[in-house]
């Protein structure tokens, strides 16, 4: 829920007809879009520029056009809803629906945005009821929405909203704060995002380097570009379940996810089509060959100068070893050599977990903001 219309608004009146209409993107392997379609995705697209050059400064966050019409054209795994709403020929607003299909498939996903110019005219809370009934009518019973903040101190005074995971919290009376409260949404939990300068000093990766080495000594990295190894692709897959365990999710009602070899090649290809290159770096028992550890980094050539720090885990019982750090300064060596355009990385961590964000304080990233993820059950 990035810029919705606070609680208690006036409404639009009665001569501003709100129209909200589906974003139809055209399937995988179509002719040209139309003109209506092709501008109707554009202006979605640059909603969300103008939004995140406003908070952010950059694009960093944002998707590429590329990116975003291979997102909004789902998945097996996941279908995806995309609402413009204008008023005439005005573009307001938009809102969108996300809905998982193997896994987790009694959640949606909910966002909402609304044009400055036109917010607090009851725009925002028209998009969310829209969007909430998409949900409803597909039988999802818990709605699950974020918002990003950039990093400020606050005020004296300032009102905080504690996340139930019990760490971090958000301003009251951030806009998009505000107006999840009033439409019945709970934060559940905060993340940190932060952000690495590059190139990160020969010195200090070869030190982390060597302080983990001097624990994993049943343990040998490996690493790929884009694509997994064939033989090892069954032991990702793995892991990718094993991510979806074990990183904190503090109250959200996301459960188990079922990965195997088609699903990461699905998404390796996912990436791929949508103009994304991917770094992977990994851990590997030495007695059992099987892969305990991975971290991915993203790089987009329309954002050259930024990386992506997408998951990183280390299988439970291989804890303790420095496997994160050992996988985590291997990859940035090889994203640097890589992508030597690339002058930061973006990371998020749930405020709870403390092990990965010491890992990233020892890296030498930097907070840049707070991330709220709010819920909603349906009664």
């Amino acid at each position: 829920m990035d810029i919705p219309d606070p609680a208690g608004v006036p409404p639009l009146p009665p001569h501003d007809a709100l129209v909200i209409a589906a974003v139809v993107i055209p399937p995988r392997g179509s002719g040209p879009d139309t003109a209506r379609l092709s501008a109707d995705f554009r202006t979605c697209q640059a909603m969300r520029e103008a939004q995140d050059t406003a908070v952010w400064g950059n694009l960093d966050r944002c998707l590429t056009d590329k990116e975003a019409l291979e997102y909004w054209r789902g998945n097996r795994y996941e279908e995806r809803h995309l609402f413009l709403a204008r008023i005439g020929n005005e573009p307001v607003g938009l809102c969108s629906v996300t809905l998982p299909l193997q896994d987790n498939t009694a959640t949606a996903g909910i966002d909402v945005l609304v044009v400055p110019g036109r917010r607090r005219r009851g725009i925002g809370r028209a998009l969310l009821r829209h969007a909430e009934a998409v949900a409803r009518a597909r039988g999802r019973s818990s709605l699950d929405a974020f918002q990003e903040i950039p990093l400020e101190v606050p005020e004296d005074g300032t009102r905080l909203l504690a996340a139930k995971s019990g760490a971090g919290h958000l301003p009251t009376d951030h806009p998009a704060s505000a107006f999840a409260m009033a439409a019945g949404y709970q934060l559940e939990q905060v993340e940190r995002s932060s952000r690495l300068a590059l190139p990160v000093s020969e010195c200090l990766l070869a030190r982390l380097e060597a302080e983990g080495l001097a624990q994993a000594g049943h343990y040998t990295l490996t690493a790929w570009d884009d694509q997994c190894p064939e033989a090892l692709v069954a032991g990702y897959a793995r892991l990718r379940v094993r991510m979806s365990e074990d990183a904190p999710t503090a109250g959200m009602d996301w459960e188990r996810e079922d990965w195997d070899a088609a699903r990461v090649r699905e998404d390796e290809s996912t990436l791929g089509r949508g103009g994304v290159q991917s770094a992977v770096a990994a851990a590997v028992h030495r007695h059992t060959g099987e892969l305990v550890a991975y971290t991915v980094l993203t790089w987009r050539p329309q954002v050259p100068e930024s990386l992506i720090q997408q998951d990183t885990l280390v299988a439970a019982e291989h804890r303790g070893h420095r496997l994160g750090m050992l996988v985590k300064a291997a990859n940035l060596r090889r994203a640097q050599e890589k992508w030597p355009s690339a002058r930061s990385v973006l990371t998020w961590n749930a405020s709870e977990n403390q092990h990965m964000l010491a890992i990233n304080t020892a890296l030498g990233f930097k907070p840049a903001g707070y991330e709220g993820e709010w819920q909603k059950r349906l009664g």
